[in-house]
């Protein structure tokens, strides 16, 4: 009896420990530095808790245009636990970022977390022939060099990245950690109208092996590309639309073409009405224009509504409040993903 209580009694201890342990991981500071074009979404991350306390970096250029770059308070950041926000929306701005991604772990801080929500060469992926370039093995390899802090290797959270397999073109000195935006999509689904059948569909199989373990708990329709000359097809694969409000997810969207073409497709089928979900909107050279409501006479080809996240902070800025975008904000996810 003697030795059972005993036993009991360490359990407790032990248990009592490891709460403590696990309060104590819960409620890490961190101290949040971010570059120009992430400073909105950096303020809403640290609005999310007491424990996130933004830092600053001053920006400056030589006059041959190379960057001049100070970390501020950079002695008090010593033995503190240390985050970049960082924003790859162009090759221009990657390296002066990178320079203070290298050098903040170096500072004697006790952990180091790289947040990159957008992995902006994921859809470089892979060679057809010989001579192509997979930039983003390449990128993998620059952030696989991030020097290792006090506290070991650096932290880098990614939020749906293009291609499953990017995960293991990162080596052993940085620990990925891939998020997801498909949370504030599903919360946001449940806040429709209830008359509002929704039905999940996807462009093409690649993005339903990514997310339809995410979103088992709808219907889902399928369609494919398929090339017919010089151009792309998109046709039905799987699924009844018919009556629906009907869904289109995907990790990215560029011009918007395959998903414009997947909205007719739908509508042909009988969808009720056709949205969109994308977790990085890149929309380059303004492509987004396309998709902006603009009257009455195309509202049966209108997407109902386009939902984007703030992982590309310049098109969340030029898209502002025009219909049919709404953006679900990352800021309370990356509050989380800091207190890993």
């Amino acid at each position: 009896m003697a030795s059972e209580a005993l036993k009991q009694n360490q359990e407790a201890v032990s248990n009592t420990r490891s709460g403590i342990l696990v309060k104590k991981q819960r409620n890490k500071h961190v101290l949040l530095f971010y570059c120009t074009e992430s400073q909105d979404l950096a303020r809403k991350v640290a609005a999310q808790s007491d424990l996130i306390q933004l830092q600053s970096i001053n920006w400056r250029n030589f006059d041959d245009g190379f960057p001049n770059l100070f970390i501020n308070n950079a002695h008090d950041i010593r033995g503190q636990h240390v985050a970049f926000l960082a924003s790859f929306s162009s090759p221009a701005v990657i390296f002066e970022q990178l320079s203070v991604i290298y050098a903040l772990p170096r500072l004697f801080v006790a952990s180091f977390t790289l947040v990159l929500p957008f992995f902006p060469t994921g859809s470089f992926e892979r060679m057809e022939e010989e001579g192509d370039v997979a930039t983003a093995f390449t990128m993998a390899r620059i952030l696989s060099n991030i020097p290792i802090s006090r506290g070991g290797p650096t932290s880098l959270v990614i939020y749906d990245i293009h291609a499953l397999q990017e995960r293991f073109y990162f080596g052993d000195q940085v620990l990925p950690c891939f998020e997801t935006g498909i949370p504030l999509l599903k919360q946001r689904l449940h806040q429709l109208a209830s008359s509002d059948k929704i039905v999940v569909a996807f462009p093409d199989d690649g993005a339903w092996k990514r997310f339809h373990k995410l979103l088992d708990d709808f219907p889902m329709v399928v369609c494919n590309k398929v090339r017919e000359g010089d151009k792309r097809i998109v046709r039905l694969k799987e699924g009844n639309p018919s009556g629906c409000h009907v869904v289109i997810v995907d990790d990215l969207v560029q011009s918007g073409g395959t998903l414009i073409e997947c909205q007719k497709v739908l509508a042909a089928n009988g969808a009720a009405k056709v949205s969109a979900y994308v977790t990085h909107a890149v929309f380059p050279k303004q492509s987004w224009e396309r998709f902006i409501h603009k009257g009455k006479d195309n509202s049966d080809k209108a997407f109902s509504y386009f939902w984007i996240t703030d992982s590309c902070p310049l098109t969340v800025k030029a898209i502002a409040n025009n219909a049919p975008f709404e953006v679900l904000s990352l800021a309370g996810s990356i509050a989380d993903a800091l207190q890993i």
